[in-house]
């Protein structure tokens, strides 16, 4: 199989790093959420199990197919919509399911009309790569900031990754992870709490039909979805510079959101932070066999769905600082050419310099995040700057 040819340590191992990055990173807002409408211990253990296996099928087959990093994860965003209104509004888990079930709907919708691939290639490639700078800048940044409270590991793993560019620059993201396992196993500070080694149950949750849940839950969570996942994922997408039939992704996403949703999947879209760590030069030298990360990353997706409880506890064992400092340092290269991409061209620069402030910023207004707001402000810019003006005049200001 070409993907056994195809396949490296530094692959792998990025796959890795992007499991333990976006399943660390946000598990707890997924709890939040199925615990606002009630759901049980075991409900919860479904809620893995369908997002585990949804994520990674979507993820694993489409790079083996394409040859093509497709990257696939849960809306987190869209975790916190639930979490907050599932508590508000006093939702049962049933009504929970019939919303995500019309969210799914809408993204298939979406998908089939191509509409927001159209929204997106109107997008200029400077400012995508500013938006994709913008993102995962705060990953640079929080990679830093871990120095308050993990000076030791951080500085150990910052060391560790300059002194393996120099010598292994292949396996310098490799060489750093490892280095901080170490670390943080011989000086204690991996909390063990693996649960028993046994196959996650799914529990079908038959769906209940609310306006009132259309209203307040799926609504919501679509737009956030759209706006907050997969728009920067188009964008990540793109500044990579690899070409998927993006509307049929979306569309897949979709469907298995819809079959997935009365086990608890509640939104599936395309990543941004961890398909640039799978798509970026550390996961492979050769760009055709980064799609073996991605493969990777899916395939360890499946495994976290299988068996939910031992290895959500093994994930979420290692100290945040090393999580942090992992994904900001894995990102490094990536931050460093969407940045040099967004700012090439003169007659872009300050209108993608606005899109990456504004992402950067962090804000949320509607519900929706900087991401989206960045977008929209720097192609505000871009249109008052440019609009009516002739390229060659463009060109010369």
């Amino acid at each position: 199989m070409q993907f056994f040819k195809d396949i490296s340590l530094s692959a792998f191992v990025a796959g890795f790093v992007a499991v333990l990055v976006g399943f660390t990173s946000s598990v707890a807002i997924v709890f939040q959420a199925a615990q606002g409408f009630g759901a049980t211990p075991a409900q919860i253990t479904s809620w893995i199990w369908a997002l585990g296996l949804g994520m990674g099928l979507c993820s694993l087959l489409p790079s083996l197919v394409l040859r093509k990093p497709v990257m696939v994860a849960w809306s987190t965003p869209g975790a916190a919509v639930l979490a907050t209104a599932g508590v508000a509004g006093g939702f049962s888990m049933g009504e929970a399911v019939g919303a995500f079930m019309v969210c799914s709907v809408l993204v298939v919708l979406v998908g089939v009309t191509g509409l927001l691939e159209r929204v997106a290639d109107r997008i200029p490639s400077e400012i995508a790569s500013a938006l994709l700078a913008g993102v995962l800048t705060r990953f640079g940044i929080q990679t830093f900031a871990a120095l308050q409270t993990a000076l030791p590991l951080v500085l150990l793993m910052v060391g560790s990754y300059l002194v393996a560019r120099r010598l292994l620059p292949r396996y310098a993201v490799v060489i750093t992870l490892a280095a901080a396992i170490a670390w943080v196993a011989a000086s204690g500070q991996v909390a063990w709490s693996m649960g028993p080694m046994q196959l996650a149950m799914p529990v079908f949750v038959a769906p209940q039909w609310s306006v009132a849940a259309a209203v307040s839950l799926a609504i919501p969570l679509f737009v956030v979805t759209m706006a907050s996942q997969n728009l920067p994922g188009i964008a990540v997408i793109k500044a990579s510079g690899y070409e998927l039939p993006v509307s049929k992704l979306i569309t897949l996403t979709g469907v298995v959101s819809l079959l997935l949703a009365p086990f608890g999947a509640f939104a599936l879209n395309f990543s941004a932070i961890t398909a640039a760590i799978c798509m970026g030069p550390e996961a492979h030298e050769d760009r055709k066999r980064r799609y073996t990360a991605a493969a990777s990353c899916g395939a360890l997706y499946v495994v976290i769905g299988l068996f939910g409880a031992v290895v959500t506890g093994v994930l979420t064992s290692f100290p945040k600082e090393l999580v942090v400092a992992i994904a900001g340092i894995a990102l490094l290269s990536t931050i460093g050419n969407g940045l040099a991409s967004s700012l090439k061209n003169e007659t872009h620069r300050e209108a993608a310099l606005i899109t990456f402030l504004v992402t950067l910023s962090g804000v949320t207004l509607m519900g929706i995040g900087s991401a989206f707001w960045g977008v929209v402000a720097g192609s505000f810019a871009l249109f008052v700057q440019q609009y009516g003006r002739s390229t060659s005049s463009a060109m010369g200001s």
